[in-house]
């Protein structure tokens, strides 16, 4: 007879024997899980392990094979293996707070290349002006010294060698530290227009044109033009040039350009759309090298949206596409009553001070640090052509020099044709004189 105890144990039998299997299969599942943990892990994290082991046991034995093999061959170091730093490229703001500013003068291919540069170097040397604006490219189309062979047929055949050896110039200028800005004129070019016909400006009739000196310009809007320019530039920034300055960066003015062919839909609206192409394209490529970009204006376009029309330079606009803007502020270049002078050549400082105070008037838009350094031209010439003119000598360029400093401005460039200045080692010498004898007064 059963027991109620055997009944009991037998019961408990026949109810979990119902779940074995389903233990069972859980119990396997579980342990695969577990093992596919293991696996995953060693894969993860001891391979690897392995393996650089295993690799810096290779290197070791190769380091000494190498060893035995030649005691001298250099092992490299791990700054070897280090990439130096990109270079950061120009930042304006960061040159405009490091430049020297400019108190420069013009020369010429033709000077700059005979034996009145040493006389020009101490001038430098003895006065406060420390910048040279040389020419490159001048007036004529001409390229002043010999190019590379390896630059293009139109820039070989068009150099002439004033300057005999560039290298050696840039050399004693930067002995002397000076700055040297290469100007480079840009679309009247009558060589350019000769060597390559099919960049000639032209008018409807395919008749080239010329200025009033009968100097033919090329096409402002073609870009095979702004490349032939700016190989001349990119040169010039492979030679040491500080800065590269760009001028007749503008379209032509005057007796038939009104019919003049562009290839393009050209406006007195769009014509600075063009000019700022070129100077963006060129200063893109120029600020690769780190070298700043300027451009020459009139300076009849501040303010003035006519002049603007016309020549394609919107002043304000290329504030801030350019390093540095060179307006020539020269007094006889404004008519008289402009700035409510009678005449504005015969009242220097007081016309380069409406000049300026227009300038920045104008450029109060911009951000400090995204805006151009302005360094006007000052006239240092007589204008015999302006009706009632004055003669130019040392006072006048002094009172003009004086305005720029005034304004709130402290650089600024002569012009003389033919680089005869008004500043002298003499004068500069009396001055010195005259400021040490008011020193020892007011002692």
């Amino acid at each position: 007879m059963t027991t109620r105890r055997e009944w009991l144990r037998q019961q408990r039998k026949r109810k979990y024997g119902k779940y074995k299997g389903l233990f069972i299969a859980l119990g396997i599942i579980l342990g695969l899980a577990a093992l596919a943990g293991l696996v995953f892990v060693f894969m993860r994290f001891g391979l690897p392990l392995i393996r650089e082991r295993r690799q810096g046991d290779v290197t070791v034995s190769a380091d000494v094979i190498a060893q035995n093999v030649s005691e001298n061959t250099p092992t490299p170091t791990v700054s070897e293996n280090i990439p130096e730093p990109e270079p950061e490229g120009f930042r304006l703001s960061a040159w405009k707070k490091e430049h020297t500013p400019v108190k420069g003068i013009y020369v010429t291919g033709p000077v700059a290349g005979s034996e009145r540069m040493p006389g020009l170097i101490e001038l430098l040397d003895k006065t406060e002006l420390n910048a040279m604006v040389i020419d490159i490219k001048n007036d004529g189309g001409e390229i002043t010294f010999k190019m590379p062979e390896d630059m293009q047929p139109a820039v070989m055949g068009n150099c002439v060698r004033y300057i005999r050896d560039i290298e050696a110039l840039m050399a004693e200028l930067k002995a002397h530290d000076i700055y040297t800005i290469a100007r480079i004129v840009c679309f009247k070019d009558p060589m350019l227009a000769k060597a390559m016909p099919e960049l000639a400006l032209k008018d409807d009739k395919g008749k080239v044109i010329t200025d009033s000196n009968d100097l033919a310009w090329v096409n402002p809007c073609s870009e095979d033009v702004w490349a032939y320019i700016t190989d001349v530039a990119l040169y010039c920034a492979d030679l040491g040039f500080n800065e590269v300055q760009f001028d007749y960066v503008r379209f032509p003015v005057g007796k038939g350009t009104e019919n003049a062919q562009y290839g393009v839909e050209l406006t007195e609206e769009n014509k600075h759309e063009y000019i700022k192409g070129f100077l963006s394209y060129a200063a893109e490529r120029l600020h690769e090298k780190e070298v700043p970009v300027t451009a020459d204006l009139f300076g009849t376009v501040i303010g003035n949206p006519t002049d603007v029309g016309k020549v394609g330079q919107d002043y304000v606009e290329l504030a801030s596409t350019v390093d540095a803007l060179c307006p020539m502020i020269y007094p006889s270049h404004y008519g008289n009553g402009v700035f409510g002078l009678d005449i504005p050549d015969a009242q220097p400082y007081d016309t380069v001070t409406g000049a300026l105070s227009l300038s920045a008037r104008e450029l109060s838009g911009l951000e400090e640090e995204e805006c151009a350094v302005v360094r006007p031209w000052l006239q240092d010439f007589t204008a015999t052509w302006v009706d009632g003119h004055i003669s130019y000598g040392y006072e006048e360029v002094q009172s003009q020099i004086q305005a720029v400093y005034d304004a709130g401005y402290d650089e600024w460039i002569l012009w003389n044709a033919k680089n005869n200045y008004s500043i002298t080692i003499e004068d500069e010498t009396a001055e010195d004189e005259e400021s040490e004898e008011e020193e020892k007064e007011e002692e």
